[in-house]
């Protein structure tokens, strides 16, 4: 059994003998012999909220893996399923092959030297605080991909409502354009005149866009990526586009349960600083072929990353985590929940 692994240093997959009956310590094990990470120093959790503790206090919370006993049948854990990993101390981590520029024979370019101060790293910390979504907002949105579309085909929109000054969101309608959507792709044929008609509603109603949701169908739970490169790329692209630091992407999937029921399960994230000014700057090749690996983004020149150049990087490298809430709205005009205008 394969099992993915998100920790800070982005997605990394561990193997389980013996699933049936293997437990929490055995994975812990694995970790430890194929990841380099000592039992001692890992906390694990299926919650992804486990990359936003700060400290040990914030670590204890997360106790489903407490038990080092808990068969990982227990934790709905099968092939695929995602664990998240914090790990005190530091690590070597493998990386994509590279072409170290100004290496022997070779003249060092300007675009070398610019690539020399481009480095990507993880922001650790969003400009968001939370996002809150309204139920009746969220419901309705969920229940028109999975009842109608069953997941099977990708369905996105634009998120509207308010932000805090302490940088907090609500989501409060979800504006659905004209689309066409496959098991792969998403493409929003954009209506400028609709769009000013959405937005002048939004205004009279105290109300801004806040985000950008889509759906991710069944067929793309089984691949070794939390957002694919397309993904990446439309999020940063909306992102850049709106000019608001708390701009939330979020992301709607069917998972299935330990009664082998499906949940429909929301996550949430920021495009990164550094994502949004790769994208701005024109860094990312757009054009995406169908054998390019999608949990890896692509430029069109090299960047650093750790200690090394290369033109792929990771696509967790780009994601921040967001909380998610819940909260009850007025009832004002609930259709905009759910229809496109």
């Amino acid at each position: 059994m394969m099992l993915r692994i998100r920790s800070r240093d982005g997605l990394e997959r561990v193997s389980i003998e013996n699933p049936h009956n293997a437990t929490v310590s055995e994975l812990k094990r694995a970790i430890q012999t194929q990841l380099g990470i000592p039992v001692p120093n890992q906390t694990l959790s299926t919650n992804q909220n486990l990359l936003l503790a700060k400290s040990l206090e914030d670590l204890l919370r997360f106790t489903d893996t407490s038990n080092p006993d808990s068969p990982l049948s227990s934790l709905n854990l099968s092939h695929g399923s995602i664990v998240f990993l914090a790990y005190d101390g530091e690590r070597r981590v493998a990386g994509p092959a590279f072409n170290p520029a100004g290496s022997f024979g070779r003249k060092m370019t300007m675009d070398d030297l610019i690539a020399k101060q481009m480095r990507v790293t993880r922001q650790e910390n969003p400009h968001c605080e939370l996002v809150s979504f309204d139920r009746d907002c969220a419901s309705a949105f969920q229940h028109y991909v999975n009842e109608t579309l069953a997941f099977a085909v990708k369905r996105g929109g634009f998120m509207y409502g308010t932000v805090s000054e302490e940088g907090k969101v609500e989501v409060d309608f979800i504006y659905e354009p004209p689309q066409q959507g496959s098991e792969e792709n998403l493409v929003f044929l954009r209506d400028p005149e609709e769009e000013k008609l959405v937005e002048a509603i939004a205004v009279g109603l105290g109300m801004r866009k806040v985000g950008f949701i889509f759906t991710q169908t069944i067929s793309q739970d089984k691949k070794d990526y939390t957002l694919s490169n397309r993904e990446v790329l439309q999020a940063a692209e909306y992102h850049a586009e709106s000019g608001l630091k708390e701009w939330v992407t979020a992301v709607v999937k069917l998972e299935v349960n330990e009664d082998m029921a499906a949940d429909v399960h929301f996550e949430a994230f920021q495009m990164s600083d550094v994502c949004v000014r790769l994208f701005r700057e024109g860094w990312f090749e757009t054009e995406i072929k169908e054998d390019d690996d999608p949990k890896l983004s692509k430029m069109k020149k090299d960047v650093v990353v750790g200690v090394k150049d290369t033109r792929e990087v990771d696509n967790d490298f780009f994601l921040v985590v967001v909380k998610i809430f819940d909260h009850q709205g007025k009832d004002l005009i609930p259709s905009l929940s759910y229809h496109s205008f």
